[in-house]
């Protein structure tokens, strides 16, 4: 009996390591300084990514984080109804975040890449009204296809932590399989052809999409 319960409190342990590490918004980082790094050099490579890790990701953690705090909600915003702002604020920043990257001359793929994240923040408004769909998987599954249009396999190892996410947010009861699947599932497909589309559309970009 005891063995049961301690094995039951390293899996919960864990799987909530797991949700809490591999936060979207956290996740945001290492894949803004990979794509900067081999897409620019020099002085255009710490433009860039600053502004990239500044409206992509630190301004929509502090603004999540004061929500978090002003309404006494659980890190995860565990309440659907809740994420509204924190997501509005997020979609705004990543708006100006794409500007302020065209401005300063920045690589078009970084600003594609905040592109993707603004329409994925988008439609995970417009789901989360009527439907809980796993945020984390949709922040592991659309830079997975980024970085895998970008640079070819290598961006599937992506799949691991999207694999341990997915069942770490299950295994704490934060979603259903259904919800998931289809927030990896979608973010992956709304990501991949996008990259898709700039590449067909946009020429002179010189990406290489597999």
């Amino acid at each position: 009996m005891k063995s049961v319960a301690s094995n039951f409190k390293f899996k919960h342990g864990f799987a909530q390591v797991v949700s809490n590490i591999v936060q979207p918004v956290i996740v945001t980082i290492p894949v803004f300084v990979i794509i900067n790094y081999f897409a620019a050099g020099g002085n255009n490579f710490l433009i860039s990514t600053f502004i990239c890790l500044l409206f992509g990701t630190f301004l929509p953690l502090i603004a999540a984080l004061m929500w978090i705090k002003s309404k006494n909600l659980d890190l995860d915003v565990s309440d659907k109804d809740e994420r509204t702002f924190p997501l509005l604020f997020g979609a705004l920043s990543y708006i100006i975040g794409i500007i302020m990257l065209f401005i300063a001359g920045a690589p078009a793929v970084a600003a594609i890449l905040m592109l993707c994240y603004l329409t994925n923040i988008i439609l995970t408004i417009f789901v989360t009204f009527f439907w809980k769909i796993s945020v984390h998987s949709m922040g592991i599954a659309g830079p997975a296809a980024a970085i895998t249009c970008i640079f070819g396999y290598p961006g599937l190892l992506f799949g691991f932590p999207l694999i341990m996410v997915m069942w770490s947010r299950v295994y704490l009861n934060q979603h259903t399989p259904a919800q998931v699947i289809v927030g990896a599932i979608t973010s992956f497909t709304v990501t991949w052809m996008q990259f898709r589309l700039c590449m067909t559309y946009i020429p002179y970009l010189g990406l290489r999409i597999p």
